[in-house]
């Protein structure tokens, strides 16, 4: 039997107290029509002002998924990796610099009406899905539709796109608000329930939260597998590459710093030409060059934030 060392980390810290056994019950529809109530959280769980938990995941190969720790402020050997490619001027490097960025996930909790059964359940949108939530907001016969008592339901209707990822279909979601305001629920007890026990998605994400050490171990056998793919070949083995070899992370970032042998210049010829004077009037193209303007710079800071706003075709 293969033993799971992530399950049984996760147990030990149940048992011990150290982690809660999370109660999120994730919204997992198929294709069809819903009605359904998005309740809001608490100022505490989101950045102000905005209507949903929003986290960035970074994502090596179909089985490491994991949270960005460089939004909570630690350090993150990924987000340390995408700029040292983006300062490089080798065009791979910031194709590597894209496959590295992180995706963006966002999560409501909602009422699904006709499963009020199950208690509050949590929706996991990607980039286009909130989005269009969001474009919702603004509209002014409609404003904040997550209002408990003049708010409005949403019609969500799901459909099987002719599109696949990772073997299965993508699903299309369409979004609407219901024409008639409406509360959350006509039961004052019920609707005090649920605004009072939202779902703790950081807990359910724990999971997801990587050491340093565990990140830079990922990112090493990511890279020594081609960075293309899950890390495997063909018959499910790693293909991490020789432990003893040089580590692939530190190899890769010494590339793009620059840190490599000085190559010897070539000999010097046994006659040269003399060097041509100048017309007179007129500065050798060196000091030309040095009087010039040099050419406008993008800061990298600017176009590091323009890579990672990107978010591409994301599913």
């Amino acid at each position: 039997m293969a033993v799971n060392l992530d399950a049984i980390r996760k147990r030990v810290q149940e048992m011990t107290g150290q982690r809660k056994v999370s109660s999120v019950q994730l919204w997992k529809p198929g294709p069809g029509e819903y009605k359904a109530r998005i309740v809001p959280w608490k100022p505490s769980q989101v950045v102000e002002g905005m209507p949903f938990i929003e986290r960035r995941f970074y994502y090596l190969g179909s089985n490491s998924r994991f949270l960005c720790p460089s939004q909570f402020g630690k350090p993150d050997p990924v987000y340390d990796l995408i700029r040292k490619c983006y300062q490089s001027k080798n065009p791979d490097d910031r194709e590597l610099a894209k496959k590295l960025k992180s995706k963006l996930q966002a999560y409501a909790a909602l009422v699904v009406r006709g499963e009020e059964d199950k208690d509050l359940q949590v929706l996991s949108m990607n980039t286009f899905q909130e989005q269009r939530l969001l474009s919702l907001f603004t509209k002014e016969d409609i404003g904040d539709f997550t209002d408990p008592l003049e708010g409005y339901d949403l019609d969500i209707t799901i459909v099987k796109s002719p599109k696949m990822f990772n073997g299965k279909p993508v699903m299309d979601w369409s979004f609407d608000v219901a024409r008639k305001q409406t509360k959350l629920s006509n039961d004052p007890k019920q609707m005090e329930k649920w605004l009072n026990n939202l779902p703790n998605v950081d807990d359910y994400l724990a999971s997801a939260v990587k050491t340093e050490k565990e990140i830079e171990q990922i990112l090493n056998v990511w890279l020594a597998g081609g960075a293309a793919d899950d890390g495997k070949d063909e018959g499910g083995q790693s293909r991490g590459g020789d432990p003893n070899k040089k580590d692939a992370l530190d190899e890769l970032a010494n590339d793009i710093k620059g840190d490599k042998p000085a190559e010897k210049a070539p000999p010097a010829k046994a006659e040269e030409a003399p060097a041509k004077k100048p017309a007179r009037g007129k500065k050798p193209a060196a000091d030309a060059d040095l009087d010039a303007e040099p050419a406008p710079k993008q800061s990298l800071d600017d176009a590091f934030k323009e890579l990672m706003e990107d978010e591409g075709g994301d599913e």
